[in-house]
């Protein structure tokens, strides 16, 4: 066998197009879409920030996508080698995909520990625990536990990266997201049929926390204050649909050719989309109940403060609601994780020559280390700093803005002027309509791809700077 016949062999590829869907939206639907979308809906106007994003969806978000899946499948290359065969002189571009996944996923898997954490606990009848004022810091400022739960997690990664793409991302996606949507579906519903005699608002009940998550506020909108909630908006869709970070590039090499390109970039777009919402469903609703609307804070106390006190004010409900709801958030965050961790070892068999076992094995064991010193970063390794984007944080702060406010925006930016101006857009349209099919949007791809999509990008990049400032 030559060698270009065992890397082939060694990438491996999807066996049909619902394996790529699932794992593509399961990459998509990650810890950003349950913390953070919930919280920026709640701040930003409600249905507001709601309609906002949809139109983003379908116009920015459409054209990342369906930019990275075509560059991989029309390469069949990973992230760190898949612009060199688009443009030599562009192929730095790849460098930078690849290093984007390479420094989040330590971080994300640290996260990702303390879900597995906190699903633990409810799931052992410990919930009202996990309830208590200083679980939570008491547990991430701890020298033993986080690094345990960080190891298990990436090892759960790992352990489906290392069985290959069909036998391992496509089987485990088939089996997670059915699962995490069920889950999803059912919080949310039962969020709505919560209620609660509040002695100083009435009695308050989930459908009144609806009516504050989908009716549009408009009250003090200001031109600044609309293009902020627009800039919210996008940065939010921009981390949510998993684009600038390699993964999308390396699922696309693996999508087989005769699939609708196409249609499935409307069916990821879907799904993304529709968990976000439910997220806000399973969560605004319940929090307004019990807590009003000064318990929306965004970020991790939202997810690991806020909403355990929730569940301990359900009764006897209350635990086995917990479990169901860091169970579903466990499985999105496992299907993001193993997505992160692809896009590097991909780029390893690729660029390197190496075999998939070698490269999930390596990258791995650097991840683990590189985590280690995340966690340590709320003991041993402690200390604040400013950030420019006027945030204050410590190690996985630091690499969380490294990554998502500098890098991602950049290699955005820089794939929008290969892509519209040097290559010419047609390179992505040809690829997408291979087998026939009509590119509806194609004049909006165009468009957003040459002008519209770098210039957003343009001014969230300058955003996370501290350049540009659109705070009330």
């Amino acid at each position: 066998m030559q060698k270009k016949d065992v890397v082939k062999a060694e990438r491996g590829s999807f066996k049909g197009t619902i394996g790529f869907v699932l794992a593509a939206a399961g990459s998509a639907v990650g810890l950003g879409n349950i913390w953070r979308f919930p919280y920026l809906a709640a701040r930003d106007g409600g249905g507001l920030f709601l309609v906002v994003y949809i139109v983003l969806a379908l116009t920015f978000g459409f054209t990342l996508l369906i930019t990275e899946i075509s560059i991989g499948r029309k390469t069949k290359q990973s992230p760190l080698t898949a612009y060199m065969h688009i443009s030599r002189e562009w192929k730095w571009i790849g460098y930078f995909q690849c290093l984007v996944p390479f420094l989040i996923l330590p971080y994300y898997c640290a996260i990702g520990g303390w879900v597995l954490k906190y699903f633990a606990a409810f799931l052992t009848g410990h919930g009202d625990d996990a309830a208590e004022d200083g679980y939570f810091g008491d547990f991430i400022t701890g020298r033993t536990a986080p690094g345990i739960y960080m190891f298990i997690f990436l090892a759960i990664c790992a352990v489906i990266i290392y069985m290959g793409v069909s036998g391992g991302i496509e089987k485990s996606s088939r089996i997670m997201m059915p699962i995490l949507v069920v889950l999803v579906i059912v919080v949310a519903v039962f969020s709505l049929t919560i209620k609660n005699d509040d002695p100083a608002r009435g009695v308050v009940t989930g459908i009144d926390g609806l009516k504050v998550y989908v009716i549009p506020s408009l009250k003090g909108i200001t031109l600044k204050r609309f293009l902020l909630i627009v800039m919210d908006a996008l940065g939010q869709l921009f981390f949510s649909i998993s684009v600038a970070m390699g993964i999308m590039i390396a699922y696309g090499s693996y999508m087989p050719d005769d699939s609708n390109l196409v249609k499935s970039v409307n069916q990821i777009e879907i799904f993304d989309t529709v968990i976000a919402f439910l997220a806000g469903v399973m969560i605004i609703p319940a929090v307004y109940v019990f807590m009003g609307p000064e318990g929306m804070n965004g970020g991790p106390s939202l997810m690991f403060v806020s909403l355990p006190k929730v569940f301990a004010q359900m009764g006897v409900l209350g635990n086995a609601v917990g479990t169901a709801f860091f169970a579903m958030v466990l499985f999105a965050a496992v299907t993001s994780a193993m997505s992160i961790l692809e896009a590097v070892v991909s780029s390893l068999i690729d660029g390197f020559g190496m075999s998939r076992k070698k490269a999930t094995v390596m990258e791995s064991l650097i991840a683990l280390v590189i985590g280690l010193v995340v966690c340590f970063g709320y003991n041993i390794f402690y200390f604040k700093v400013d950030l420019p984007n006027g945030t204050t944080g410590q190690i996985l702060d630091i690499i969380d803005y490294l990554t998502n406010n500098l890098l991602m925006p950049f290699t955005c930016i820089a794939t929008c002027i290969l892509i519209g101006w040097v290559v010419k857009p047609d390179t992505v349209i040809k690829e997408a309509t291979r087998n026939g099919e009509h590119l509806g949007r194609k004049w909006l791809y165009i468009v957003m791809i040459k002008f519209i999509a770098p210039a957003f990008l343009l001014v969230l990049l300058l955003m996370s700077m501290g350049i540009i400032k659109l705070a009330d």
